[in-house]
């Protein structure tokens, strides 16, 4: 996984961004998942514990365990920021969270609404501060992560 086409300023805004809405994670993937399901409210069906189901995206995102399913994403980014400069370290990571989106059931075209979701909480979180220079630079580390993972969801996994 290489992003080399990340400046060192770019690596900069994202790190400095993601410090500032690091400070809410909770709140931050709250609202990514608010309007991921905003744009795709057909997502909230995938989500089911203890084998039941929401009837709604409000109860989805109070449940004491859909919080803990944003925890994790928050801390997937955190890690992919943290790991900026060497971005191949969670390749594997990635490429296994890709298989686990397919497995479930996350159709690949649904990664870019994250994406979409994903600027949409950091332009709430960071006001003026998200500038089209964050917004690109976001956006070009989000891709590198897709890479990885869309490469884990095509893979067939009986090939492992």
């Amino acid at each position: 996984m290489e992003i080399e086409d990340l400046s060192e300023t770019q690596k900069d805004l994202i790190r400095d961004s993601w410090h500032i809405v690091s400070q809410d994670q909770l709140h931050h993937g709250t609202v990514l998942f608010t309007r991921l399901f905003q744009l795709e409210p057909e997502l909230v069906f995938l989500f089911h514990y203890n084998s039941s189901e929401f009837s709604d995206v409000q109860e989805c995102l109070s449940s004491a365990e859909f919080t803990e399913h944003i925890r994790k994403v928050m801390t997937v980014i955190d890690a992919a920021v943290g790991s900026v400069d060497s971005l191949s370290s969670l390749d594997e990571y990635l490429t296994g969270l890709g298989r686990k989106h397919r497995a479930v059931g996350v159709k690949l075209e649904s990664f870019k609404t994250v994406g979409e979701s994903l600027l949409y909480a950091l332009e709430l979180g960071l006001g003026d501060a998200f500038t089209p220079d964050t917004r690109e630079a976001w956006s070009q580390l989000y891709a590198t992560v897709v890479r990885s993972m869309s490469r884990g969801w095509r893979r067939d996994p009986l090939e492992q």
